[in-house]
């Protein structure tokens, strides 16, 4: 059997103060990479280091999630910024996190905009293209990580980042690719076994697979197994084992050549 690469991603680090979310230390000995909120819609100082250190520890690789400025929101809703504002947010943002990971010994090697952020950049143009040029204009050798047939991937290849392709284990789609609005009934996917089934079938076909059995071919390099629900670390301990035994090795965003 040719093992093939594929890179395994959740969004971590997403507690702030004395409030938890997640399992972090579990989910880091699983993915091979993690995007790590950076203030604006969890996470805090603290927990944004000491999240640095425990992927740093796991040898996974570290992106930054950033998001409209929305604590109270968790990031989910969506908001109108004038194009230098978002841009100022997201080098904001991802620089706080790169500061942190440079104290640590470590680099931010991707970006993944995070909730109602992503999911705008991913059908307007405009949006996209603002995000990608702030990517750009901090690191231009930085990994845009965004979901296939996006307008964020296409505004990731036209500033020239290097973009990879995800999918969501978790969430369901519509026919033109985008993510199923949450607040559709089977927008997300909670039971493991319907996850890995969801995520074998989108990489045997190289296609997404929308909810209505309509295929839209495409290249996949990363699964996104969110982070935040009270069955993520068993979700995506049984889409290691299924992927490892379909004949993928696991990989970081930043060593799959």
């Amino acid at each position: 059997m040719t093992t093939r690469l594929i890179n395994l991603n959740a969004d971590l680090g997403e507690s702030f103060g004395a409030w938890q979310m997640g399992d972090d230390p579990a989910l880091l000995q699983i993915v091979s990479s993690a995007n790590l909120a950076c203030g604006f819609h969890a996470g805090d100082p603290l927990i944004m280091r000491h999240t640095v250190r425990l992927a740093l520890a796991q040898g996974v690789s570290i992106g930054a999630h950033p998001s409209f400025p929305d604590l109270q929101g968790f990031g989910r809703r969506a908001m109108q910024l004038s194009p230098a504002e978002l841009e100022a947010t997201i080098l904001y943002q991802v620089g706080a996190l790169q500061a942190m990971a440079t104290a640590e010994g470590g680099r931010v090697s991707h970006v993944k905009p995070h909730g109602a952020l992503n999911n705008i950049a991913c059908a307007d143009a405009a949006v996209a293209a603002t995000v990608a040029r702030a990517v750009h204009r901090l690191d231009p050798a930085l990994i845009l990580l965004a979901p296939a047939h996006s307008e964020l991937a296409r505004a990731g290849e036209a500033a020239g980042l290097p973009v990879r392709y995800e999918v969501f284990a978790d969430r369901t789609y519509l026919d033109d690719g985008q993510l199923m609005p949450r607040s559709r009934p089977g927008a997300v996917l909670h039971d493991a076994e319907q996850c890995v089934e969801h995520v074998l079938v989108m990489l045997r076909e190289q296609a997404i697979v929308a909810a209505s059995g309509h295929r839209l071919p495409t290249r996949i390099d990363s699964i996104c197994v969110h982070g935040d629900g009270p069955e993520a670390v068993a979700t995506a301990q049984l889409i290691r084992q299924a992927l490892e035994q379909a004949g993928y090795r696991l990989a970081a965003l930043d060593r799959m050549g």
